[in-house]
């Protein structure tokens, strides 16, 4: 039995393989490769743990994702969004514990792959993107301010300043005044090509790398090498192990960014697997997806290398050229291997403010324009959710920022669900034409004379609806017989059903007999679990809502 399951696991791999396209998973793996290594470089450089890091980022995260994801075309490799959070952590960790910050940043993101594997064989997936569109669109923008900010320094020549976006904010006069105007150039001719470079040209070949040689080679042959400051040279050789570090103290804080990481990482992924799905009409598997960016993300911060996540642009290129199954991110990450073996030297004469500018387009980019410039047409309140959300994200912690952005919209959603269900909680004693009757069950009612309170429910009952429930009972003396109708109620939540409980009783109290219509199996469950059966007997439970009025009229006549 185990060799069959082990089988079956082995074909669930292999079916991301059915559409195998050899020449466009190539063709995707030599795109995506050009594509992203400008932006790993200008991503690890911003991350403050150098462009190896995020050239190892690129080739860790991209390989293991592609080899244990559970989609077919996606790309995973750092992002701006994952950056963002892994400078914050860098830059805290190594400002406490200069000597050992670095190893307990990347010990950060082994736990948050580790938190992306749980996340998986807890089959929580379809979950992580449960959240309202306003709260994803303002933490993302969010990040993409806190990029753009903190890149502000590097492009005007300088090196970033501690404490991040607020220290960066604190400094811009000083930056400004002291700005390097050849830097501040070279940054500026990067966006320049990255904003105007032809759209009939990109599909060749990407901006991103037409600014990185164009502005290079200008930066070497206008500029003194010296003079302007450059990455470097990237090490050939394997990087190495980071053996886990980290302080009792420092463990729960840890932790904490751990999960940030990992959340972001899982919403960035998911996000983008579901453009995916969109454009090859396949499904991803969500819990395997994550249960890769695990492994994948552990495996880089085991070598130092930068966490990832999936990336959009890179998937949708790599759809569009004919890529069909992982080989092309296979592929990808064994071009950009090769370049660090063979061409790692060529890297050296790159100036920092050229990746600043990339950072800064993909800061830009990853604004979500398309809500910001409609938001206010759509929704007041969504928007307001949305920019408190991105100014919590910019300026307090992501955490705060998304918990209480979702706390707060989904108070709104129950407010605005409980106004509607309470439309659908009727007590009637005389003819209403909004309760579904026959003409026959209508007569049957008429003949009550005024002395038969008809409960009706309808749509699913949330805790919200309680209070309209408590106000519909509340003159239950005056009536002989109570029809609870329960027809069209597919759940009961506890709140709702102690509600009912309530108003049984209240009946009870009274003097006035209940009968209960309730043909959903679900619903009866729920009713049988507070013991309603016994507190009325079996006899209160009717067969159909002519029953139900049929029993509550013979009560009545016998009253009279």
């Amino acid at each position: 039995m185990r060799e069959i399951s082990r089988y079956g696991s082995s074909m669930l791999s292999l079916s991301r393989y059915k559409h195998m396209n050899l020449k466009g998973d190539l063709f995707g793996g030599v795109t995506t490769a050009i594509i992203s290594l400008p932006l790993a470089l200008a991503f690890g450089v911003a991350s403050g743990a150098g462009a190896e890091a995020g050239m190892w980022g690129a080739i860790l995260v991209g390989l293991f994702a592609a080899l244990f994801g559970g989609s077919t075309s996606l790309i995973s490799e750092p992002t701006g969004p994952m950056t963002v959070i892994m400078t914050a952590v860098l830059t805290t960790m190594m400002a406490k514990y200069p000597e050992s910050g670095l190893a307990m940043g990347f010990t950060v993101v082994m736990m948050a792959g580790a938190f992306q594997i749980l996340l998986g064989t807890l089959k929580l997936g379809k979950y992580v993107t449960l959240m309202p569109y306003s709260v994803i669109s303002g933490f993302m923008s969010g990040i993409g301010v806190i990029l753009i900010i903190l890149q502000l320094a590097p492009l005007l020549g300088h090196q970033a300043p501690a404490g991040g976006v607020t220290g960066t904010l604190g400094k811009l006069p000083e930056l400004l005044w002291n700005l390097k105007f050849s830097e501040l150039l070279l940054g500026s001719a990067t966006l320049a090509i990255l904003f105007y470079f032809p759209k009939k040209y990109r599909q060749y070949v990407p901006a991103q790398l037409v600014a990185l040689v164009v502005v290079t080679l200008v930066s070497i042959i206008i500029f003194d090498i010296e003079s302007i400051r450059r990455i470097g040279e990237i090490p050939s050789g394997l990087p190495s192990i980071v053996i886990p570090t980290f302080t009792a103290d420092q463990f729960q804080s840890m932790v904490i960014d751990a999960l940030v990481l990992g959340t972001l990482g899982c919403i960035d992924t998911l996000l983008t697997a579901v453009i995916g799905d969109s454009l090859t009409r396949t499904e991803h598997d969500s819990d395997k997806e994550l249960r890769g960016q695990g492994i994948a993300n552990m495996i880089s911060g085991l070598f130092g290398a930068l966490p990832g996540a999936g990336a959009t642009m890179g998937t949708v290129v790599n759809i569009q050229v004919g890529a069909r199954s992982p080989l092309a991110g296979i592929f990808r990450a064994l071009i950009l291997m090769a370049v660090v073996f063979v061409a790692g030297s060529l890297t050296e004469p790159i100036p920092l403010a050229v990746l600043a500018g990339i950072a800064v387009y993909v800061g830009i980019n990853i604004l979500d324009w398309s809500f910001i410039q409609r938001a206010h047409k759509l929704s007041i309140s969504q928007m307001a959710i949305m920019y408190g959300v991105m100014l919590l994200t910019v300026f307090v912690d992501l955490i705060a920022a998304v918990g209480l952005g979702v706390f707060i919209s989904n108070i709104m959603i129950i407010e605005r669900l409980s106004r509607v269900q309470s439309e659908q909680v009727k007590a009637i004693s005389d003819s209403d034409d909004d309760v579904p009757m026959t003409n026959t069950e209508q007569t049957l009612f008429e003949k009550a004379n005024g002395q038969l309170l008809y409960f009706y429910l309808s749509g699913p009952m949330i805790f919200s609806v309680s209070k309209a429930i408590a106000r519909q009972h509340r003159d239950i003396s005056k009536y002989k017989a109570m029809v609870l109708d329960l027809s069209d109620v597919p759940m009961l939540d506890v709140t709702v059903s102690l509600a009912l409980e309530n108003a049984i009783s209240d009946a009870i109290d009274a003097n006035c007999t209940v009968f209960i219509y309730s043909p959903n199996k679900d619903t009866s469950d729920q009713l049988h679990r507070f013991q309603i059966k016994e507190k009325l007997g079996a006899e209160a439970f009717c067969d159909s809502r002519s029953d139900a009025l049929e029993r509550a009229l013979e009560i009545i006549k016998t009253a009279k």
